[in-house]
């Protein structure tokens, strides 16, 4: 009895061996019910978590998953055994969350459902031919409701909702002209890579939708340091994840159990919309898709909504492949030679640090851009509480014609109180408001260099001895202003917090010592 598990373990390892033999000849059905075999033993293992034998059940566990895994990719099939498709269960979570789809979410619930069936033909047959389960083609319904623009406070994007790093590891790129995140096809190509990756890796289908809208490393740290066996119970991870983002699970599977039975839970679902049909030419003169579609009767956003990873929504100065109307790929060339080229200005940010008494709109009027631009580069939780002192990136068109807003200049004998955020450090403080760490540590009675987020500090003139304020007019430079008076170019650099690579601004009061 004493040598239970470990006898189990060995006739899950040697179902796993005959499994690899069948698979070798061919039979993929003997292959599959032996790696059946092998994962039903693993999941009657029941160890305690500093049992040995662990590890070996963890590897076995994998090595089953990702097997079955190449052997439905070697069949071009939809994986279809209970460990493999997504278990639908109604628990107290997904009943939850049927809940919020039945109240303040059912319009975007039922128009995200009508906007699927442009995209769903599509993420069907790329899935299919990954051997991944046809359930995930909902997966954007409830990452992006099926809005190839959609935009998160995580600066994630597109159907997917692929933050910028990711993209770029599954090949999604990314210029001035081009965010191919937002291009559907391409993003789903993505998409299936990485959930086919994080199958092979969870190995199993819950715990690897919890990665992928949770971060991988995220729930590996969870499931290293919890005490459970999460391999035999998704729902034992899920109460120890963020529930923000871990929702997405009980989401999706509210989403399924919604759309395979709509009448239980009082749904009438619309007709999905047709699939977007189009006909791809080449182009290599950049233009407006508005103007374009306006020389092609077409209303304004037909070419822009057919190629939303254009993010200029206009082609780019190069070749290539634009999405054009079925029957009007040649009339669409012919129109182009007409058009002006187009040349998007440089989208760029630039700094400003709140004032007292400034609003968000004030802002955003000042630069010409909008309150939303301004909450979603600076990640603003609410749009209605900003602070004096705090960085704010601010979107601008032509940013060498606009001047941001430097730290506030503290005066002598004034203080100013500065809440700590998330990537201060004393340094970055003492340099943005022109005094010393060391000033800053005795006015506060700190004794080491460590700060908390939410930390409030008291910073006080860190006005260098003699020195004066000088108010920065337009055109000026550092060198010429350290030259005015007599400075050395470091040292009028050093005093002000700045480098030589600083920019300084009409208005932005600076630190200088005149010479005798």
């Amino acid at each position: 009895e004493e040598n239970g598990p470990l006898v189990v373990l060995e006739e899950a390892l040697y179902a796993y061996q005959d499994a690899q033999i069948a698979w070798e000849k061919g039979d993929f059905d003997t292959a599959l019910a032996a790696l059946d075999e092998a994962y039903s033993l693993i999941l009657k293992l029941k160890l305690t978590p500093d049992d040995p034998l662990n590890q070996e059940k963890n590897d076995l566990r994998l090595m089953v998953a990702q097997r079955i895994q190449e052997i439905y990719a070697s069949q071009g099939t939809a994986v279809g055994n209970n460990h493999q498709t997504i278990p639908l269960e109604e628990n107290k979570h997904v009943l939850n969350e049927i809940k919020v789809f039945q109240g303040k979410e059912r319009k975007l619930f039922e128009a995200s459902f009508k906007r699927s069936g442009r995209y769903r033909e599509m993420i069907l047959d790329e899935l299919t031919r990954a051997g991944l389960p046809e359930e995930l083609s909902w997966m954007p319904m409830i990452e992006s409701w099926f809005n190839t623009r959609a935009y998160s406070r995580a600066r994630a994007l597109g159907l997917w909702q692929f933050i910028a790093s990711t993209g770029n590891r599954f090949g999604l790129k990314r210029d001035h002209y081009v965010d191919e995140r937002m291009d559907p096809i391409k993003s789903t190509r993505a998409a299936k890579k990485y959930l086919t990756e994080l199958h092979s890796h969870f190995g199993d289908w819950t715990t690897a939708l919890a990665a992928y809208n949770c971060g991988e490393y995220r729930v590996k740290r969870v499931i290293r340091t919890q005490r459970e066996n999460y391999l035999d119970n998704f729902w034992d991870l899920y109460i120890k994840l963020p529930q923000e983002t871990a929702r997405f699970v009980p989401r999706f599977i509210a989403t399924l159990l919604i759309i395979n039975n709509p009448e239980k839970y009082g749904f009438d679902l619309p007709t999905p919309d047709p699939p977007q049909e189009y006909e791809t030419i080449s182009v290599n003169k950049p233009v407006r898709l508005s103007s374009l579609s306006a020389a092609l009767g077409l209303e304004s956003e037909t070419l822009a909504s057919l190629n939303p990873e254009l993010r200029q929504k206009s082609t780019p100065d190069r070749e290539y492949p634009l999405k054009a109307p079925v029957g009007l790929g040649e009339q669409t060339l012919a129109s182009m030679n007409t058009l002006p080229r187009y040349i998007p200005p440089e989208s760029t940010y630039v700094v400003h640090y709140v004032r007292r008494g400034e609003t968000l709109s004030e802002i955003a009027e000042r630069y010409g851009t909008s309150v939303r631009a301004i909450a979603r580069t600076s990640n603003l939780r609410s749009v209605n509480f900003i602070r004096p002192g705090q960085r704010l990136r601010i979107p601008v068109r032509g940013a060498s014609r606009v001047y941001a807003s430097p730290p506030p200049l503290i005066k002598e004998g004034e203080k100013l109180i500065y809440i700590v955020r998330r990537g201060d450090s004393l340094y970055k403080i003492a340099r943005d408001y022109s005094t010393t760490i060391q000033k800053i540590k005795e006015d506060n009675n700190l004794t080491s260099n460590n700060l908390a987020v939410g930390q409030k500090l008291v910073i006080q003139s860190g006005k260098p001895e003699g020195a004066i304020t000088y108010t920065v007019k337009a055109g000026d430079t550092p060198f010429e202003i350290a030259r005015e008076y007599g400075m050395n170019l470091n040292t009028f650099l050093r005093i002000n917090g700045l480098n030589r690579r600083s920019r300084i601004y009409p208005g932005q009061g600076l630190w200088v010592v005149p010479k005798d």
